[in-house]
């Protein structure tokens, strides 16, 4: 049978591995998929690079849109990434007939709703597994692999950028601003890293696997987003002190009132498998009904990890292509009319434990009081660390670990911590999960 015709838009780094993995496992991907996957076309505006790669084998352009117009085009596979161009030469392509492999993470989170109607109009597929947790196929396992189960929560180290700069900051006991600069030297993190330090990268794949795994609508402009810049290195040591790491999770849970979606920094117990995920790899644990807990890890970037995702996503292509769409797997996991547009709570509503870290000033009573507040708020205590003040000063640390209860009696409580003449400064809050 004649190869799968394949246009790729983007050949960076992304691209060049799944050119490079294509060309080296073609032989293994033919026996799988029962057809070989052919890269027919390329476009980059930088086509003497992508020559020093695919060399005279491919037809390199510089305008994508040669792609969705070049009939013998099967299958376009999109790595330029972003809301912009991206949106509209995919959706492009749809209207040509032509199914799609992204590992566009923005793009789906964003516009996926869209993107996924208008594929099911023409009968195309659209297929996304690289753009959550890299080499990790996490897609497919909630889609596909867990669809027996009632799906309760998922928690994900899904951004490797962030977890390397945790690492480094706990191990060396550096600021985050020292090892940003580090990260940035070694290739970690971008010239502007603001998408992975504030959390907006996580929450887009967050989002995605939230739709997955409810049945929701793909919400990621109603997720809650944290990032790390403002972790201190000390709340990192304390957190080790009293048993817990701190990670930045993508959280997305069902309760009896909604979905919770948030993103932001979190200490987990150190006995926990995820909380040992270190340096830029990624792990992602979901819990449900019949299986319990799982857990899925490994690189969630680079070339090669998340060229293997997107081949994966063409051999599937190559597989349901002749499928009746109606029987292939929803994008979301759940029948077209069963996917329920279910609350996406707000911040303050959700249900979770915390650390706080208060300046005080080192007086009889002050933990009076502040216990006083906290049981006002019916907040109960989990355990305290005091730290003995310097000599010479009056202040000290305070660590407080709660009991579970709602955000908004937290921020209240806090708010009357930081009015005492006792407290110095603001309140440290760090939301905390047992994820158990």
């Amino acid at each position: 049978m004649k190869p799968i015709q394949v246009g790729l838009m983007g050949m960076g780094t992304v691209g060049g591995g799944v050119f490079t993995v294509l060309e080296r496992n073609q032989e293994e991907i033919q026996r799988r998929a029962g057809r070989g996957i052919h890269i027919a076309q390329i476009a980059d505006l930088d086509i003497e690079k992508v020559k020093a790669i695919a060399g005279d084998k491919v037809k390199i352009v510089a305008d994508a849109r040669q792609i969705i117009n070049n009939p013998d085009i099967e299958v376009v596979i999109e790595l330029i990434g972003g809301y912009g161009i991206a949106k509209a030469l995919v959706l492009e392509a749809i209207a040509a007939g032509k199914h799609v492999v992204t590992a566009n993470k923005a793009l789906i989170a964003v516009h996926g709703n869209e993107i996924f109607n208008a594929a099911r109009e023409k009968g195309v597929i659209v297929a996304f597994e690289a753009a959550v947790a890299g080499g990790i196929p996490i897609i497919k396992a909630l889609r596909e692999g867990l669809t027996a189960n009632r799906i309760e929560w998922i928690a994900g180290i899904i951004n490797g950028t962030t977890n390397f700069i945790l690492s480094e900051m706990r191990e060396k006991g550096l600021d985050f601003a020292d090892v940003l600069k580090e990260a940035q030297r070694l290739g970690y993190a971008e010239a502007d890293p603001t998408f992975d330090i504030e959390g907006i990268d996580a929450a887009h794949k967050a989002s995605i696997m939230s739709a997955i795994a409810f049945g929701i609508p793909v919400q990621f402009d109603k997720a809650h987003i944290e990032g790390i810049t403002k972790l201190a290195a000390v709340d990192i040591r304390y957190a080790e002190q009293l048993g817990y790491r701190i990670k930045l999770l993508g959280i997305t849970k069902r309760t009896k009132d909604g979905v919770e979606l948030r993103v932001h920094p979190t200490l987990i117990p150190a006995k926990r498998l995820i909380a040992s995920v270190e340096g830029a790899m990624n792990a992602v644990q979901v819990y449900a009904d019949a299986v319990g807990t799982t857990l899925y890890y490994g690189k969630g970037a680079g070339a090669e990890p998340t060229a293997s995702a997107v081949i994966a996503d063409l051999v599937d292509v190559v597989r349901l292509q002749a499928v009746d769409p109606k029987q292939r797997v929803p994008y979301l996991a759940f029948q077209e009319n069963r996917v329920k547009d279910t609350i996406v709570m707000s911040i303050e509503d959700i249900t979770t434990s915390y650390y706080l870290r208060l300046h005080v000033v080192d007086v009889a009573g002050v933990l009076a009081d502040i216990t006083r507040i906290l049981a006002d708020k019916n907040i109960s205590i989990d355990a305290l660390l005091q730290k003995e003040a310097l000599e010479g000063q009056n202040h000290t640390d305070l660590i407080i670990l709660t009991h579970q209860t709602q955000e908004k009696h937290m921020l209240s409580a806090i708010k009357e911590i930081e009015a005492l003449a006792t407290v110095q400064g603001s309140v440290t809050k760090i939301r905390l999960e047992e994820l158990s």
